[in-house]
């Protein structure tokens, strides 16, 4: 699950920590693929308020992942997805099943923005709200190493407000490129590009009517633990 759609679980929340601890793990881990953190193992480190409102979004985050990916609605789209995405990746080294788990996520993004069912804005406003020195506190109690990394990622994606352009369908193609390119460098031409454009616009078409389903099934969910 993406940025915007662990967002749309804190829509309401007023407390800027929580929703940085709730896209705090996915942060880290573009700033640093070998990121690997389990502050929720380790819960009695975290004594102040700030600390507690961090690990407490971090928490909500794993349960929210943990309920998105082993929903029938998510594993029948990332399948179906990637089903439609396989021949446009033919030749390529981009493994099928990872485009469709991607995609998804993506697209569900997208569609939030598009129907106004979140306020990225507002995401912003919570990041720019934190303290860096309460945020280095809350890495520093669970051993993060090169911390200039995470924070020049972190002001970067913080200036940029890049999740803003999901809205448009052309991006949301132009991030999952830039997804493989982290792994696979230049695996698309042009023309695949436009065709995996089009198999997203055509994919968005078809499940616009009920991409809210999982978001409410997870909602129910998290209320009744």
């Amino acid at each position: 699950m993406n940025f915007l759609s662990h967002y749309y679980f804190d829509r309401y929340n007023t407390n800027s920590y929580e929703v940085l601890g709730s896209i705090l793990p996915d942060l880290l881990k573009n700033a640093d693929k070998s990121s690997n953190i389990f502050p929720e193992k380790h819960q009695d480190k975290f004594k102040q308020p700030h600390e507690v409102a961090i690990l407490k979004g971090w928490k909500k985050h794993l349960d929210v992942d943990k309920l998105f990916h082993n929903a029938s609605f998510f594993l029948e789209h990332q399948h179906q997805l990637k089903l439609k995405i396989k021949e446009t990746l033919k030749d390529t080294p981009i493994k099928p099943f990872f485009a469709g788990h991607i995609a998804i996520e993506l697209i569900l993004d997208h569609l939030l923005l598009k129907h106004q069912k979140i306020d990225a804005t507002k995401l912003y406003l919570h990041l720019n709200t934190v303290s860096k020195n309460h945020i280095i506190d809350f890495l520093n109690l669970n051993n993060v190493p090169e911390q200039e990394q995470f924070f020049k990622f972190f002001e970067m994606f913080k200036k940029e407000q890049y999740l803003k352009s999901y809205i448009d369908v052309a991006n949301v193609s132009y991030a999952l490129k830039r997804i493989f390119m982290r792994i696979w460098p230049n695996p698309l031409h042009t023309e695949q590009e436009n065709k995996l454009t089009q198999v997203l616009i055509d994919y968005i078409f078809d499940i616009e009517e009920k991409f809210i389903i999982i978001f409410d099934e997870i909602e129910r969910q998290l209320l009744d633990d």
